[in-house]
Parts: structure tokens; sequence; C-alpha cells
């Protein structure tokens, strides 16, 4: 089981029409499981990106 690393929520709003009715929608996260020094870890890609430059 990978571990979660990030504290991100999804993200939460409406879809209009042109009618400007409104439907709920969520925006999930880019999650991606890498494994970093031989541990298995659930990262955002924005996170994941930052890492590879750091390093």
């Amino acid at each position: 089981m990978a571990k979660k690393l990030t504290s991100r929520k999804p993200l939460f709003g409406n879809l209009r029409s042109h009618s400007c009715r409104a439907t709920k929608t969520r925006q999930n996260l880019n999650l991606q499981t890498k494994t970093v020094d031989g541990v298995k870890v659930t990262l955002t890609n924005r996170e994941w990106k930052t890492m590879k430059k750091a390093a």
C-alpha cells in the first residue's frame, strides 16, 4: 500500500450552462504512485515535478 504524502483536497464548483443552470462538479487531483527511496508514495504530479527539480 502506498503512503499518502499530500494534504491537498479536490476542488469543488459549478458547471454553468448557457441557460445559467448550475451542476455541481469536482476536480480531482492528479495523483501518481511513485517509488522514492524504496517506499511507494502517492503524490500529486505537481509535487513530483517539484521534487525532481530540487534533486
